[in-house]
C-alpha cells in the first residue's frame, strides 16, 4: 500500500507542475512543487509549493487557493486512478528557513 502512495504521490508531483507551468501566469516568480503528500484512504492530498522569491507566497497561495477548482478538474483529467485525491496547496517554508539560518552563521562568523 505504502508503495502505491508514494507512487500517486510522484503522478500527482509531476502533473501539478506540468498544470501550474501552464495555468499559473505570474510574473518574474518562479513555484516549484515540492512535495505531495496523499493520505492512505486516496482522498486528499497535500502540495507543498515553493515561491522565489519568498516575499511573494502569500500573494501566490491566494492565487493558488482561487484557482484549485481549476487545477483539480484539469488534474482529474489527465490521472487515470479511481479516486483522484482533492488537492491542498501549502507554501513550503524550509528554504526560507534555511536562508535564515545561512544569515544568522554568516552574521555570526564575521
Amino acid at each position: 500500500m505504502k508503495n502505491r502512495i508514494e507512487r500517486i504521490n510522484k503522478l500527482i508531483k509531476e502533473k501539478i507542475a506540468e498544470i501550474l507551468l501552464k495555468e499559473i501566469f505570474v510574473k518574474d516568480i518562479l513555484i516549484t512543487v515540492q512535495d505531495v503528500n496523499t493520505t492512505k484512504d486516496l482522498k486528499h492530498a497535500k502540495i507543498k509549493v515553493s515561491v522565489m522569491p519568498f516575499e511573494k507566497s502569500g500573494q501566490i497561495l491566494r492565487i493558488l487557493k482561487k484557482q484549485t477548482p481549476n487545477i483539480q478538474r484539469i488534474l482529474n483529467g489527465v490521472i487515470r486512478i479511481k479516486f483522484v485525491p482533492r488537492i491542498n496547496f501549502e507554501i513550503d517554508a524550509s528554504e526560507e528557513t534555511a536562508d535564515r539560518i545561512e544569515e544568522i552563521l554568516r552574521k555570526l562568523k564575521n
